[in-house]
């Protein structure tokens, strides 16, 4: 009789499940060597930073601007250190001019952030709202009050606690709703409640 022996056939097998095993162990090292790696990369991280556009909208806690015009030789705007005196805003604006009247500015005050400093030429009254050099305050009491119907935005914001944001509102409402027929109209202004009403109330009229 004719056929295969048992003994080449067993090793035939063999051989066939030897090669089986040894692509079943190639794959299964394969696959830990790629799960090692991707376990072992590094995660790289974002760090948040303000953009300079953010840095640079921010002002500086120690810097002022203040508005010098009037007889001054390079009226402007100017930015000063904190604790600035009027005598360093002439001096940023070129210095007075041979007909400021020098006796209507006091040269020692110290100036605020936002603020509008007129010099007035010899036996110029200041103009209405504008802040001089020599007061250093708001006007007294009856005497020199910003009108809410006609005063602008630079007179408007001389006024103690009244920005240039608060003061553009007030126009607002005076554009939308017409005159003010009472200083307690400015409660109708949004920003203004009752205790800066009362800071105001001596300081304007209409």
């Amino acid at each position: 009789m004719t056929g295969d022996h048992p003994a080449p056939r067993a090793r035939r097998r063999l051989g066939v499940g030897a090669v089986t095993v040894v692509v079943i162990l190639a794959l299964a090292v394969t696959v830990a060597v790629g799960i090692l790696r991707s376990s072992a990369a590094p995660v790289q991280s974002v760090t948040v930073t303000e953009t300079d556009a953010a840095v640079d909208a921010t002002p500086a806690a120690s810097e002022v601007y203040v508005h010098v015009f009037g007889a001054v030789a390079h009226p402007g705007l100017y930015r000063l250190g904190d604790g600035a005196r009027v005598v360093d805003v002439i001096a940023a604006a070129g210095g007075l001019l041979a007909e400021a009247d020098q006796g209507a500015i006091n040269l020692a005050r110290v100036v605020s952030d936002g603020e509008q400093v007129h010099v007035p030429l010899i036996g110029e009254a200041p103009p209405s709202g504008a802040a001089g050099g020599g007061g250093g305050g708001p006007p007294a009491p009856g005497d020199g009050k910003v009108n809410l119907n006609s005063a602008d935005l630079a007179a408007l914001d001389t006024l103690p606690r009244i920005g240039p944001a608060l003061a553009q509102r007030i126009l607002h409402w005076r554009e939308e709703n017409g005159r003010f027929t009472s200083v307690e109209d400015l409660l109708a202004v949004p920003g203004i409640g009752e205790k800066m009403l009362a800071a105001l109330r001596d300081l304007v009229t209409v």
